[in-house]
Order: structure tokens, then C-alpha cells, then sequence
């Protein structure tokens, strides 16, 4: 039987801290922490796959090492979000003694998910059980998280990894990987996954199915992100009032390339912000933009509204 191929995002995924991708000024805080076997509850902010759970995973293997599982509970705050996920599944886990440690930790993701009743309770459990338990609660909105849990926290505030930290986790991937990816392909990847590492190594990964080299083109083909040239192209067209070949250049996105419209929209926008004309103007195009893309989350008709907006950025009033 073939081996089953291992998923990047956890093959690569780090295990000491030192070793994580960026966010140096909070890696070096946790780092004091784990080498003077203290830790405070913790509450992780910031966006998606910017090392949140890589950060809590890592301080489990550096305090518990081999025996990390029995120490550390995770959970899915988006799943379990009610208040008898607290009462139980936590409180069950928090009450037990540690095993060769001082204390256990409760990894909470999402927590800006749960319930106003079950973060109060979580803040009762956090009192009760300081003294077998840490709870490190991840969220992409510290902001949800109710101020009594907040104010029980070190508040670690994670950003979006820049393009030369990602794309140097992507090239020793890919060199562990025997991938040939041109530079243009690391670009897109960086782009399409907007500072989000675990979508980008994913999309690494999907890329690396293509036989031979990984090149922009395939990059773009494997994700959901529209080709950035070729919207900037039917924006051109648009502008120029040429309608038919815009609409061509949409027809050819959303049909030969299965882009939903609110791909397309989303590139629309981020390449208006790039167009060579006075900001009044692009305050304009944003503004339609805006309005069409409210129509498409309302259900309307892709194609329609898409070739109404092309329209509008035709029109020289």
C-alpha cells in the first residue's frame, strides 16, 4: 500500500518556538516564559495562519516534551461554543492533576466564537482552576472576548507575516520537497494567501500535483484568486470603453477558469487601488465596486452584475 502523503501545514508545522516564522517580539516573551516554567493565561489576536496554535503547540512540547498530549486539551471554540462545552469538556480536563508538570494548558481556538454565557463561565474556570490549569484562548478579534477574561490575560497581538518571512518558509519547503517553483509562483502564492501562511503552504502543496516546475500560472489555477493581470486587463478595456473585449475577459474568468463572481469582485478592488489616475477618481470606482459586490452577497446574478459594473467604469460622467 502506497503511503498516504502527509498534510504540509502539520509536516512543517514547528515545534520549538525559535523555530516559527516572524512574530519575533512575541516568540520572545513565550520563550522567557517556558525557560522559567511560568505561564500567565494567555489570549492570542490576529489574523488567520499567523502562527496562533504553532505558538501554543510549541510552548507544549517545550514544557512537557514526549508527554505534551496528556497536558494539553485543544478545542474548537466555533464548534463547541456553548456553555456545557465549559462545564464539562474544559472543567473535566482543568480539575485533574498535570502530569510531570506544574500545571496543564487548555487551548481554545476561535474564542471570540463562544457564547456570552460561556465566557463568563470560562471566566469562573479560570479563577477556580489557576492553580492545575493555563488556558491560552486564540481569536481573530480580541475585541469579542468579554473585558473580565481580557483583563486575565497577557494580551499577544499577532500580525500578518510579510512577504520575505513567507517566502522563505516556502523555499525551505520546497527545497525539503524537491519542488522547482520560479520566483514569479512565490509572489502569487504570497499574494493570493494575503499573509496567511497555512493557505499558503497549502497552496504550495496543491501546486506541487502539476508535473514539473510550479509557475504563477499554475498557482492561480489551483486557488480561488483570480489572475491579478489578467483583471487588471479587463479594468483596462472597461476604462477605455471598451466594453466587448472586458466582458470577453470576464466571460473567460468566470467560465474557462471557474472563478465565482465574488473572486473576480474581490481582485476588482484590490486592483483599483493600482490603476495610474487621480485618487477622486478611484474613490469613485471603489464606491461602485462596493455597491455591485452588496448585490452579489444579496443573491443577485454574477454575470449581470459584473458586466453592469464593467458598464459603469465605461461611463466618463
Amino acid at each position: 500500500m502506497d503511503k498516504i502523503e502527509e498534510i504540509w501545514t502539520e509536516k512543517y508545522r514547528p515545534e520549538r518556538l525559535k523555530d516559527m516564522t516572524g512574530q519575533r517580539h512575541i516568540v520572545e516573551r513565550l520563550e522567557a516564559f517556558v525557560t522559567k516554567k511560568s505561564l500567565p493565561h494567555c489570549l492570542f489576536a490576529g489574523p488567520a495562519g499567523c502562527g496562533k496554535t504553532t505558538a501554543a503547540l510549541c510552548i507544549a512540547h517545550e514544557l512537557y516534551g514526549s508527554s505534551w498530549h496528556g497536558n494539553f486539551l485543544e478545542l474548537n471554540a466555533s464548534d463547541e461554543r456553548g456553555i456545557d462545552t465549559i462545564r464539562e469538556k474544559v472543567k473535566d480536563f482543568a480539575r485533574t492533576i498535570p502530569l510531570g508538570g506544574l500545571f496543564k494548558i487548555i487551548y481554545l481556538d476561535e474564542a471570540d466564537s463562544l457564547t456570552r454565557d460561556a465566557q463568563h463561565a470560562l471566566r469562573r474556570m479560570m479563577e477556580k482552576y489557576s492553580g492545575t490549569a493555563r488556558f491560552i484562548l486564540a481569536c481573530n478579534y480580541s475585541s469579542k472576548v468579554i473585558p473580565p477574561i481580557q483583563s486575565r490575560c497577557a494580551v499577544f497581538r499577532f500580525s500578518q507575516l510579510n512577504e520575505a518571512e513567507m517566502t522563505e518558509f516556502l523555499e525551505k519547503v520546497s527545497k525539503e520537497e524537491n519542488l522547482s517553483v520560479d520566483e514569479a509562483a512565490y509572489k502569487a502564492v504570497v499574494y493570493a494567501s494575503e499573509g496567511d501562511m497555512r493557505k499558503a503552504i497549502n497552496m504550495l502543496q496543491t501546486a506541487s500535483m502539476a508535473r514539473g516546475q510550479v509557475t504563477e500560472e499554475i498557482i492561480y489555477s489551483v486557488t480561488s484568486r483570480a489572475d491579478p493581470l489578467a483583471v487588471r486587463k479587463m479594468i483596462g478595456h472597461a476604462l477605455e470603453g471598451n466594453f466587448k473585449e472586458a466582458r470577453k475577459t470576464l466571460l473567460s474568468l468566470m467560465f474557462d477558469h471557474g472563478l465565482a463572481g465574488e473572486d473576480i469582485i474581490k481582485e476588482i478592488h484590490s486592483q483599483v487601488f493600482e490603476l495610474d489616475m487621480p485618487d477622486i477618481r478611484k474613490i469613485n470606482l471603489i464606491e461602485k465596486v462596493g455597491e455591485y459586490e452588496f448585490r452579489l452577497t444579496e443573491g443577485s446574478n454574477a454575470q449581470i452584475q459584473l458586466e453592469a459594473l464593467l458598464a459603469q467604469f465605461g461611463r466618463k460622467d
